[in-house]
């Protein structure tokens, strides 16, 4: 019963996916998102830390089998949905960018938009590209879009100097760039730069040890 019931949602689901329109422009959607606010593109691969604390952060589910990647960012995006959320960092990082890439909603149609087109991004593209387009197309907050401005904006740096502190604190931005701007709200930047080296070590990208050096170690914003 509960097999047949599981191969009808699987069905339903994957005709659903195939109505949606395709994601093969999602790279040149990133583009224009960077030439609308004078961002530059960064080329894949992205940064390794950088790359390694958003992960940690927004889907750390990322790199696992697709099927629970998919099935896990679901259901914390439908949990949200159905509790009024925005889910501003709940879902998968596919999910993320097809909101970046192709508009936000609400409601539960919305959030099945998402789910479907995240599925279609991540079928479509290798992991390294959907993070590098992730990470090019997010806003990082004062003007800066795409990694490669808020690592110059912030810290004066190209993004593969990013040290471990500097990285965990934008990895913290993208949810919520106004709130946690460490120009203006240091003390909550802190706060979150804190919960993201949490999780670097807690999935195992840092020893408890490197994480709590990188949050003692100074930023050196500029």
């Amino acid at each position: 019963m509960l097999a047949g019931i599981v191969a009808v949602a699987l069905a339903a689901g994957t005709v659903y996916v195939a109505t949606l329109p395709s994601v093969a422009d999602a790279p040149a959607r990133v583009q224009q998102i960077l030439v609308a606010h004078h961002g530059t593109y960064g080329r894949p691969p992205a940064p390794t830390k950088l790359g390694d604390a958003v992960v940690a952060v927004e889907d750390e589910h990322f790199y696992d089998n697709f099927v629970v990647n998919v099935l896990t960012g679901a259901g914390r995006a439908g949990l949200a949905t159905l509790h009024g959320g925005s889910d501003p960092g709940g879902s998968t990082i596919p999910q993320q960018l097809a909101k970046l890439l192709y508009g936000r909603g609400s409601g539960w149609s919305a959030t099945l938009r998402e789910i479907g087109l995240g599925i279609r991004i991540s079928l479509r593209f290798s992991k390294p590209q959907v993070l590098n387009m992730y990470l090019n197309a997010a806003y990082f907050g004062n003007g800066y879009w795409g990694y490669v401005a808020a690592a110059r904006g912030y810290f004066g740096v190209s993004p593969s100097a990013l040290n471990w502190a500097q990285a965990a604190m934008l990895a913290g931005l993208p949810q919520a760039p106004s709130a946690y701007d460490p120009l203006e709200h240091l003390a909550l930047a802190k706060q979150r730069q804190r919960h993201v080296l949490g999780q670097l070590a807690a999935n195992h990208f840092l020893t408890s040890e490197q994480a709590n050096a990188a949050y003692a170690e100074p930023l050196g914003l500029r």
